[in-house]
């Protein structure tokens, strides 16, 4: 079944054009974007108008599995080649033979995984664990991640080499809060599939004010977020209860000061962090302002995680979607920051 890009906006039109003429061509993309904008999606779009098309489709997500998994589930092992390891098993390399295979969240792959999946790329063979035979591969890579490379270079927890040899082809999805024009053709043709799926007919005809309060929220969770909701009218069949409960969200959203907002030296936490670096009879008095951005920085940071896994009840995975984070990045949150949950919530995991 054809995998189909719903949008109208000058950006979607953009990455359809950029697939139409990269398709054929079988080099490495790497797709930019946030939690829930359909990265996926492209790259399904991508494979399908390749000549890969009638072989596989392979996907693995780094941020998923552990370093000590990550190696065998991409590269295969043999039997006994460490504890557990009771049969053979083929590797997403292997399996992904003459199709595509999609690394997503290449941004939280390991250092040292970093440097084999390297060595792949240049070499085009691999060897499983516990095996000393050599087999060769003929994947196209296509990645996906909701991180700036670039930036992961520049603080030395990506690999630059890897990334030249990923980032061959760069496609940016923007948020669903920048291309508002989508939103009323990802609902028609969403609530088509959905309502068949759950055989519902007779639904709630959206009218434009509620459409207009729909292209105004800003939409954390993008098209996921937007395909969820979905689903849930279909059951309450009230587009002014969905509606009404995406309004009481948003104005529960951290106020952020604009760019060109004056720095707020005397409010919020900065008369703190002043009280604690800066003589406030000689302001003028040197402090070192790297110290000062990264005590800034962790209280924000702390600020809003805290804020986020309160509302959602600490639910770490509802709060990774809408921090736009990994899994394994906000469970390093919470331990570096020293993040408690109040006495007597739950800790719920997903």
């Amino acid at each position: 079944m054809e995998t189909p890009l719903i949008g109208i906006s000058p950006s979607i039109e953009k990455v359809k054009k950029t697939i139409q003429q990269v398709a054929e061509t079988c080099l490495n993309v790497v797709i930019y974007g946030e939690s829930g904008v359909g990265k996926e999606v492209v790259a399904r779009k991508l494979y399908e108008m390749s000549a890969r098309n009638g072989n596989p489709f392979v996907k693995i997500n780094a941020a998923a599995l552990p370093e000590t998994l990550f190696e065998s589930e991409l590269f295969g092992h043999e039997k006994g080649a460490f504890t557990g390891a009771e049969r053979k098993k083929r590797g997403k390399f292997e399996l992904a033979h003459k199709g595509v295979l999609m690394l997503d969240e290449i941004s939280e792959l390991p250092l040292p995984l970093q440097a084999k999946l390297l060595h792949v790329l240049q070499n085009g063979e691999y060897i499983p664990l516990g095996s000393e035979k050599e087999i060769k591969t003929d994947a196209w890579i296509i990645s996906a991640t909701n991180r700036d490379l670039k930036q992961a270079v520049k603080e030395g927890k990506f690999r630059i080499d890897l990334f030249y040899r990923l980032n061959i082809i760069k496609i940016h999805i923007p948020p669903l809060r920048e291309r508002p024009e989508d939103i009323l053709p990802l609902i028609n043709y969403h609530l088509g599939k959905y309502s068949s799926e759950l055989k519902i007919n007779g639904f709630q005809e959206l009218k434009n004010p509620a459409l207009q309060k729909l292209m105004k929220y800003h939409w954390p969770g993008n098209v996921r977020e937007l395909k969820n909701i979905l689903r849930r009218f279909l059951i309450v069949n009230d587009w002014d209860q969905i509606v009404d409960e995406l309004a009481l969200e948003g104005k529960a959203a951290p106020a952020i000061p604009a760019e060109n907002e004056e720095f707020p030296f005397e409010s919020g936490i900065f008369p703190a962090l002043l009280a604690e670096n800066i003589d406030r009879q000689n302001p003028l008095k040197p402090f070192s302002l790297k110290k000062m951005k990264k005590k800034a920085q962790d209280r924000v940071e702390k600020e809003l995680i805290s804020y986020v896994l309160g509302k959602t009840g600490w639910n770490r995975s509802k709060a990774v979607d809408i921090l736009n984070i990994s899994y394994k990045t906000l469970l390093y949150k919470i331990e570096d920051l020293n993040l408690k949950k109040p006495y007597g919530s739950f800790d719920i995991s997903n």
